[in-house]
């Protein structure tokens, strides 16, 4: 499956900002997806993570309550809707996705697939 990231872009703190991830090529609808984020200097990190029925979900606490996780599988498009950005938010936010159910759904090895990451800036 290939995926494709794009919605990334510069916001004041407390902006908006919705990414999203559209899926190609084998049955999307049966992939779990996830969101992770790699600031300059530091490890790539969970963000979220929803399961192909949308009865998991779940967030990093640092994201906790500001983003929203959501996917189509009609339109095979996973969603993260971000709100009260901060500037520590600030990274390149890559999708991910899985056949497989997730040993661990916040780990980059649980993910088999990834897109090529879009760049979000959230300035003071």
């Amino acid at each position: 499956v290939q995926l494709q990231a794009s919605g990334g872009g510069l916001v004041q703190a407390g902006g908006s900002l919705r990414l999203s991830c559209a899926a190609s090529g084998r049955t999307y609808n049966n992939y779990y997806m996830a969101w992770f984020r790699q600031a300059p200097g530091k490890e790539r990190e969970f963000v979220s993570a929803i399961s192909w029925n949308i009865a998991n979900i779940n967030y990093a606490d640092s994201v906790k309550g500001r983003f929203t996780i959501s996917r189509d599988n009609a339109k095979n498009t996973v969603y993260l809707q971000m709100n009260s950005l901060k500037p520590e938010d600030t990274a390149v936010y890559y999708c991910a996705a899985t056949g497989q159910l997730p040993r661990a759904t916040t780990m980059t090895w649980s993910y088999d697939y990834w897109g090529q990451g879009t760049q979000v800036t959230v300035s003071s």
